[in-house]
């Protein structure tokens, strides 16, 4: 599916790979990419958003997230592909892996099998960078998130990761402006059946009660 809409102005100066004005933006979330999106979209450069994220669980977090992102891309006129929602590659991608840390190896592959699909659409449909907000948030690694898009576009021929780092010019801040501004859902775990397990145990430890989807806002 790809929904289109209007724009808005002010413009930017940021430079994508190669003086590509054309950029494929893999999105996990409304809040994470709120101020990319901002600031792709003012430099002038043609963005699309690319929403592949089978390890967001369960199905009804993963809705909740998808459905704010389109929002947010309606409202400023951007294409938006809602890619596939399988999660059943997902979960034997990382059989085994169920044990590893927040930002262990099964980040890795998760932040990888992304990126090889975003690229993989962006081969296909004349894309020749492809960049990602994972790396803003504070939660994640930039150098892990950077490393799984540059070795995913290598695979494909003519394409290139653009490892902007959007925490720079308080975008990560910005995240947080614009996530309250736009009254987005605020997701309470990282997006997988096993970050929601290991936030839970946490916030038992701590005696809060456990995440409450669909319920929080900024």
């Amino acid at each position: 599916m790809v929904i289109f809409i209007k724009a808005m102005s002010n413009k930017i100066q940021i430079d994508p790979p190669g003086g590509e004005k054309k950029v494929l933006l893999h999105s996990c979330c409304a809040p994470c990419s709120g101020s990319v999106i901002e600031d792709i979209h003012r430099a002038g450069i043609e963005l699309t958003v690319y929403f592949y994220n089978p390890n967001i669980h369960p199905r009804k977090e993963y809705d909740l997230r998808k459905e704010e992102n389109i929002r947010f891309a309606k409202k400023l006129g951007i294409p938006f592909i809602d890619a596939d929602y399988d999660s059943e590659r997902w979960f034997g991608l990382t059989k085994g892996r169920e044990k590893d840390p927040e930002r262990g190896e099964r980040c890795s592959m998760c932040f990888e099998m992304r990126f090889v699909e975003t690229a993989r659409y962006a081969r296909e449909n004349g894309f020749k960078v492809i960049t990602s907000c994972l790396g803003i948030s504070r939660w994640k690694d930039f150098d892990q998130v950077t490393s799984a898009g540059v070795r995913a576009a290598s695979l494909f021929p003519g394409v290139s990761y653009w490892a902007y780092n959007w925490r720079k010019e308080n975008g990560s801040n910005r995240m947080i402006e614009i996530s309250r501004r736009e009254h987005f859902y605020q997701q309470q775990y990282c997006g997988c059946a096993y970050s929601l397990r290991d936030t839970n145990q946490w916030r038992t430890s701590k005696g809060r009660t456990a995440v409450r989807i669909g319920k929080d806002y900024y």
